[in-house]
């Protein structure tokens, strides 16, 4: 496990997985919305976001936790030696996007830059939480069934991501 892709839809826990296993792995961690923003929002260009994932994506070891965009994730998924794919039910998102606005009233929400307009990112979030269900998770379900080449966690239940972290800090 040197290469390390978390994926799946908003509000999943992606973030809160991918810190702590690069506690438990000690793998440096790159959240993408700290790659794709800057602190309070604004967007980095787009060019400049492909330049900086690609760089890298050439580094010996990451755990890279996000999205970005199509192009970038499909490199990603290609070069990383493990896939870890949270696929929760589609409510269990939206519920857990709810939260993450309300906690994020008082704290900035785990891998976002800082003073992200959490009200902003919540309603982006909401809006492609059903694009994502419907258009991307049946591409990273096919991609998981046929990665063979690679470790692949597809956790589909919380249980299952505390599972799978007690697994590895019992190794």
């Amino acid at each position: 496990m040197k290469k390390v892709a978390v994926f799946g839809n908003a509000g999943g826990g992606k973030s809160t997985l991918a810190k702590q296993l690069a506690e438990q792995t000690n793998l440096p961690l790159y959240p993408l919305d700290l790659m794709k923003y800057r602190p309070g929002g604004e967007e980095v260009p787009h060019e400049e976001y492909l330049e900086n994932h690609a760089e890298l994506l050439k580094q010996d070891e990451w755990l890279i936790d996000g999205f970005g965009c199509v192009p970038s994730a499909w490199q990603r998924f290609a070069v990383a030696d493990t896939l870890v794919f949270i696929d929760l039910p589609f409510l269990t998102h939206v519920w857990w996007v709810t939260k993450r606005l309300f906690k994020g009233l008082f704290v900035n929400p785990e891998g976002w830059p800082e003073n992200s307009p959490i009200l902003r990112g919540t309603l982006n979030s909401y809006r492609v939480l059903w694009l994502c269900h419907s258009k991307l998770t049946p591409r990273y379900r096919q991609l998981v069934s046929e990665s063979t080449d690679k470790a692949v966690y597809h956790l589909r239940s919380s249980k299952e991501i505390r599972a799978f972290l007690n697994d590895l800090s019992d190794q």
